[in-house]
């Protein structure tokens, strides 16, 4: 029982991001069928499959979940992290973009610049310096060779 808790509980905050506050701040969930929300299902798919891509790393890579109280025990660099150190947010990021495109939301297109906002806040301020405290050096060089959020075109190789 209490494994099974630890698998679910890391996803009630993406849950929550992708799904329930959306639901709060948008009333209409009303499909048009216009070429943007045939964009926004596009982007959407685009941003759920580098969340899960991302997310699948962590577990089997990192030997970690998106809890932050059990952490990645190994720093990934390979795969979407060569290229981005923070695919799981830029996913979450995209996926927030096509709902808000899909049902053609303001509000939504507002919650993805404030959890743009806030994360990037908190990665500054504590999530790197956790990084760079857990792996050092090669953490350090990892920030140097990979940005942040906008993808490297060429994958970054370590060494």
């Amino acid at each position: 029982m209490l494994s099974t808790l630890r698998q679910i509980f890391p996803f009630i905050l993406p849950i929550s991001v992708l799904i329930v506050v959306p639901l709060l701040i948008e009333k209409s969930w009303f499909l048009s069928w216009d070429w943007i929300t045939i964009a926004g299902f596009v982007v959407l798919a685009a941003g759920l499959g580098i969340l899960v891509t991302s997310v699948v790393a962590m577990i089997r890579i990192g030997k970690g979940t998106l809890a932050p109280w059990d952490p990645a025990v190994h720093l990934i660099v390979t795969g979407l992290y060569a290229h981005t150190r923070n695919p799981m947010i830029t996913g979450v990021l995209i996926t927030l973009l096509g709902e808000s495109m899909m049902v053609h939301s303001l509000p939504i297109f507002f919650w993805m610049l404030g959890f743009f906002a806030f994360n990037n806040i908190y990665f500054s301020l504590v999530e790197e310096p956790l990084l760079i405290k857990r792996f050092g050096e090669e953490y350090l060089e990892y920030r140097k060779n990979v940005p942040r959020w906008i993808p490297r075109l060429r994958r970054w190789k370590q060494g």
